[in-house]
């Protein structure tokens, strides 16, 4: 069977604006994306879905009738949209509310205006969440993998579940907090560990520490899985003990390089 190729993809393009809409399909087509439709409102574009499923949304951030994060968790709260790919185009640069949109699931937040760079990493992106392929380890058995999957977020959760599991990993266990992942590692093992940083009650660091110094485990990999950019925190993380810390959002190839990386190191 032929892979799908950056012009096959079929582009839902939601933006108020006539003349940002036009510099971005014009970079779509530069890249050989052809067919984008174009639509200006949260609501439009839920109509326009009612007709057919795009093989990616391409939103703005602020919409006439609801910001892109209140798209994207209603689209998410629809089983038919649960797996959608979403890409933000924004020249937001706030951690407090790009954050939302992060945990909620992205292929990509590119700026605006971004270069031709961003937009071809975004849609290689997309092509390997719409077409994934199993990781493949020497020292591994890929099914048999148990992992802890740790975030507050459901929704956070059920995108890297949904990553990992199109990588072959299916042997998932889901925490809400760090606290809850304490229990959980208390009564089973684990070969691979993949927590958010920031979370009520026990956050990503301590849980980090529980584990190599409580558990007195120096060995189990630990991912920390943020949208932090707070250098300090994230050396502390560093020193905490992490073996690789993943920037949301989730991408698949990235994901791929770090699971190999970490879990090939331990053996």
């Amino acid at each position: 069977m032929e892979s799908l190729a950056i012009e096959d993809l079929t582009l839902l393009l939601i933006e108020p604006s006539n003349t940002q809409a036009k510099i971005i399909r014009d970079q779509l087509h530069d890249e050989g994306v052809e067919k984008v439709d174009w639509v200006a409102s949260g609501n439009d574009a839920m109509a326009q879905l009612e007709h057919y499923t795009p093989d990616l949304v391409v939103s703005s951030m602020y919409l006439p009738d609801m910001t892109a994060v209140e798209l994207l968790t209603r689209l998410r709260t629809e089983p038919r949209y649960q797996n959608l790919p979403f890409m933000l185009v924004s020249s937001e640069t706030r951690l407090s509310e790009l954050d939302p949109i992060r945990q909620a699931g992205v292929v990509a937040i590119l700026p605006k205006p971004f270069d031709r760079n961003d937009l071809h990493r975004a849609l290689m992106a997309t092509l390997q969440y719409l077409e994934p392929s199993e990781i493949e380890l020497e020292n591994y058995d890929v099914e048999q993998l148990r992992v802890l999957v740790v975030d507050d977020s459901r929704l956070a959760r059920r995108h890297i579940v949904r990553v990992l599991n199109d990588m072959g990993l299916d042997n998932i266990t889901e925490a809400e907090d760090g606290r809850q992942a304490v229990q959980l590692l208390a009564e089973q093992e684990f070969d691979l560990v993949v927590t958010d940083y920031n979370m009520p009650h026990m956050d990503g660091m301590a849980l980090t520490q529980f584990i190599r110094e409580q558990l007195d485990n120096p060995f189990l990999p630990i991912i920390m899985v943020t949208s932090e950019q707070n250098q300090t925190r994230l050396g502390a993380v560093q020193q905490a003990g992490v073996s690789a810390i993943c920037d949301k959002p989730f991408e698949p190839a990235n994901v791929k390089e770090i699971l190999y990386r970490c879990l090939e190191a331990q053996v």
